[in-house]
């Protein structure tokens, strides 16, 4: 792809999001009016319009914006890595561990705040830390690289753990510590503030970058190690940078959001369709489509059945479910 038609592909994509971005904020079970919201009296309590856009609205769009974006850039540099179709940002166990986190602070009746920040959310990102590093440390070769099956069987072994820890928790767990360990399993946006969305910008956008910078070799690695590696690429330096920063996203929305499923399996697919298999195209674009598709998602689990909100974790299964099958067929063999 030439520069003129990456910056063009690019410019649809960000003109994409940036009407998602504008328009989502205006629909929701009660109508505000703009002229109000932004009003002198904005700052007041009284200004139903202005509490309801700036404070409930564009904080959780902006959430479902960064975790669109960042699961779907995670979801892209998995299955080019593992040169797997099926991969996804949770496919290495670390939902499943940020899962066990959360819910072993919410069974000890872990409630308070830590710097300003939920020791749910503080356990959850533990945990995915935890499972990020039991199995790349499983896996890891004498010569720091990381087999794609090996990997790949690790990361279905430490999901399978991981996930009966979690139904013992649950089991053990009274009713209210239960329900709560199903809300948080469903995934949500509904929950946030401006200072949460912040405290993950860093991690997810620095990932990105790192990402972006690596995007030449990890295309090199997607059509084969050996190829890659007589072409100069450290392939096992690439790998671990590659797969540890891609972790490490996942776990830090994960945290804050719970585990919402099928993004980086869908938005990746989708986006290769129109913009092909180049890293240095596929990445942005897919930030950019994975923060509209999950704005689009919670616009609908917030309206479909308003007053009450459905999980947006519950909406992008029931998308992914069906794709899931498509896709399974399209790679069948005739």
């Amino acid at each position: 792809m030439n520069l003129r038609s990456y910056s063009t592909t690019l410019s649809i994509f960000f003109l994409l999001f940036l009407v998602t971005l504008c328009i989502t904020p205006l629909i929701g079970s009660s109508d505000i009016s703009l002229a109000r919201a932004f009003s002198s009296t904005l700052a007041t309590s009284n200004n139903v319009d202005a509490n309801i856009l700036f404070q409930v609205r564009i904080p959780r769009i902006l959430l479902g914006a960064l975790t669109g974006a960042a699961l779907s850039v995670a979801g892209t540099i998995f299955q080019a890595l593992l040169r797997n179709d099926l991969a996804a940002p949770f496919t290495l166990g670390v939902s499943s561990g940020a899962a066990l986190g959360a819910v072993i602070a919410i069974a000890l009746n872990l409630n308070f705040s830590i710097l300003g920040f939920s020791v749910i959310s503080l356990f959850s990102f533990l945990g995915s830390l935890g499972a990020i590093f039991l199995v790349f440390s499983l896996v890891r070769t004498r010569h720091g690289e990381f087999p794609t099956a090996v990997l790949l069987l690790a990361g279905v072994t430490a999901n399978f753990f991981f996930a009966a820890m979690v139904m013992f928790i649950h089991y053990m767990s009274d009713f209210s510590q239960s329900f709560q360990i199903i809300r948080w399993l469903m995934g949500g946006l509904d929950i946030t503030d401006y200072k949460t969305i912040l405290s993950v910008c860093p991690v997810v956008f620095l990932g990105i970058f790192i990402l972006m910078f690596i995007s030449r070799d990890m295309n090199l690695i997607s059509t084969g190690d050996h190829s890659a590696s007589s072409r100069g690429v450290n392939v096992g330096r690439i790998q671990k940078i590659g797969f540890i920063t891609a972790s490490l996203i996942t776990g830090a929305v994960v945290a804050i959001c719970g585990p919402i499923g099928f993004v980086g399996l869908i938005v990746p697919h989708i986006v290769r369709l129109f913009v092909g298999p180049d890293l240095r195209i596929l990445i942005p674009t897919s930030m950019l489509f994975g923060a509209s598709f999950l704005i689009i998602c919670d616009t609908f689990s917030r309206t479909l059945l308003a007053p009450t909100e459905i999980p947006v974790g519950i909406i992008t299964a029931m998308l992914g479910g069906p794709f899931f099958i498509w896709l399974l067929k399209r790679k069948r063999p005739a």
